[in-house]
């Protein structure tokens, strides 16, 4: 099918710029808050599921091993920022493996948050592993195959013991089947599996109040949840979606991007998981549909005044002027 405009890009009072693209809210049996688009179709939800492959990190006993506290969880489901307090938790995190950056596989980028990264090449410091956004991931992954006694070096592999585990578990939550023609490489060298955008949201609406696992794993989902709400500087970073959104809501929601204009939440209080995924890959426009989709879910004046910002964004130019804005279409109208 094809998927409905969801946000228009405004100047002045034009449309200048569409996007389409598809909602799904379900909640932890399976049934359906909010459909738009084609909510079956597989999509790779790429980094919106970090929190899901640190499941194995907490289940497995291997943070516990190692004395990881919410920040280094925290940091396992992130795409940080490369701040400087991004770095120390994953120098820490390595640390206690007795490891370094030589260990992660994820590969080297600049700091996506600017100051940092001017900061770093001001110093004549090249960046490293640990300034990844996924470094944190990797290091949880790496926690993993120490804790396991798999081989450290090719953990990224898809038949690696750690990488079958978090397979296992995105596979069990989303209740879809992942075969391995559905599998590719993810930016950051770890497989990436396609699940179907509703199959997302239905792991997401699990993984918000425990339902359908088993003990073990729902005690996992509730300390990884918990670290995320605690500490979403640590989650994304400076003026960053996740991390301003999160800070507003607290503990009521858990919310992560993906590349290609992919989000996930989780709404513990109404137990509903969010996936959304923007057709053309527009993260901005992606963000939109993520805070309609809250608006009309939450559906009351105080959340609605706290998401308006995110509902609405302004577009500046250079000179700080105001020349538009996002909004979202009428599709997300009840």
């Amino acid at each position: 099918m094809n998927n409905p405009v969801l946000v228009e890009v405004l100047r002045g009072t034009k449309v200048e710029s569409r996007h389409t693209g598809a909602v799904a809210a379900v909640d932890a049996d399976g049934r359906t808050v909010l459909a738009l688009g084609d909510v079956e179709r597989r999509v790779f939800p790429r980094s919106a599921v970090k929190a899901l492959q640190a499941l194995p990190l907490v289940e497995s006993g291997a943070a516990d091993r190692y004395g990881f506290g919410p920040q280094e969880l925290a940091l396992a489901c992130a795409s940080h920022s490369g701040e400087p307090g991004h770095v120390a938790v994953v120098e820490r995190m390595l640390s206690r493996l007795r490891l370094d950056d030589g260990a992660l596989k994820c590969g080297v980028h600049w700091p996506i948050h600017q100051a940092s990264a001017q900061a770093l090449a001001r110093a004549g410091t090249a960046a490293t592993a640990v300034h990844n956004n996924c470094s944190g991931k990797h290091a949880g992954f790496l926690c993993v195959a120490c804790a396991i006694d798999a081989d450290p070096v090719r953990y990224v592999q898809p038949t690696h013991p750690v990488q079958r585990l978090v397979r296992d578990a995105l596979e069990v939550l989303s209740g879809s089947p992942l075969p391995r023609d559905v599998c590719a490489i993810d930016g950051c060298s770890v497989p990436t599996w396609a699940v179907p955008l509703d199959g997302l949201a239905l792991a997401f609406a699990r993984f918000s109040v425990g339902a359908h696992m088993q003990p073990e794993r729902a005690r996992a989902a509730a300390r990884l949840r918990e670290a995320c709400m605690r500490h979403p500087w640590h989650v994304a970073g400076t003026g960053r979606f996740c991390t301003e959104v999160m800070q507003k809501f607290g503990s009521r929601l858990f919310l992560k991007t993906g590349a290609e204009g992919v989000y996930c939440a989780a709404l513990p209080e109404l137990g509903i998981g969010i996936a959304v995924k923007c057709d053309d890959g527009a993260g901005r426009a992606a963000e939109v549909m993520m805070a309609a989709t809250l608006d009309r879910l939450l559906n009351n004046d105080a959340d609605s005044a706290l998401l308006k910002p995110f509902v609405r964004p302004e577009l500046r130019n250079w000179n700080g002027f105001v020349i538009g804005d996002l909004r979202p279409t009428e599709a997300f109208n009840p």
